[in-house]
């Protein structure tokens, strides 16, 4: 974000991307205003959230007529930095990694991988998805500077070492799809993703959790 986020609370900055993909559809479809209750049906977060969400940068809106929605596409295209590209290295080509790869944000256009790594030699020269695939060896030699945040999507046992050396190589984010808790200095921002725990928790609040006449 180009501006002094420090104040923002990290719950409302996850946030802002849906609202602003949202936004994006309503300008495709012409639509000029929108409410906070219509964008709350929308993204599934309560209109009194997203009403303090959008106080944090001011005066988004006015009482009576709601957000304009031209105003808000522009003003979060800048806040989330939509005009610059984020590169995105990706470790691991497995079955999860080469989805990565075919998808590559697709819907996300300041979002690209634009370099992968795995240990496979079948898989090392290639290019799936337009990207090319590396060995792990080559990670210090041909990891560019410029990119800043990686994907991990290998086993949890090798985990810790690929990230010593992404931290050692400069990486300031990861998103890890490994179970393995990691360990970085406190500059290093970590995103855990464990796809199995949070189907687990799904299949227990369907259980317990569903809606009962």
């Amino acid at each position: 974000m180009n501006q002094d986020q420090s104040k923002i609370p990290q719950a409302t900055a996850k946030r802002l991307p849906l609202y602003y993909r949202f936004l994006q559809n309503l300008h495709a479809s012409g639509k000029q205003r929108v409410s906070s209750q219509e964008l709350s049906e929308a993204v599934k977060v309560d209109s009194a959230t997203i009403r303090r969400d959008f106080s944090y940068f001011g005066a988004l809106g006015k009482k009576g007529y709601g957000y304009n929605v031209n105003y808000l596409l522009s003003f979060f295209r800048k806040t989330l930095d939509q005009d610059e590209l984020t590169k995105v290295a990706l470790i691991g080509v497995g079955n999860l990694g080469t989805a990565f790869l075919n998808y590559n944000f697709t819907k996300n256009n300041n979002t690209q991988i634009v370099i992968a790594f795995d240990i496979n030699k079948r898989k090392v020269g290639m290019k799936i998805g337009g990207v090319p695939i590396y060995h792990l060896d080559q990670l210090e030699s041909e990891l560019p500077d410029d990119v800043p945040v990686a994907i991990l999507t290998v086993p949890a046992t090798a985990a810790q070492g690929i990230t010593d050396r992404l931290v050692e190589k400069g990486i300031k984010g990861i998103l890890n799809f490994t179970p393995a808790r990691l360990n970085v200095p406190d500059k290093i921002r970590i995103h855990h993703i464990d796809l199995s725990v949070e189907l687990q928790a799904l299949a227990y609040f369907l259980k317990h959790y569903s809606n009962e006449d």
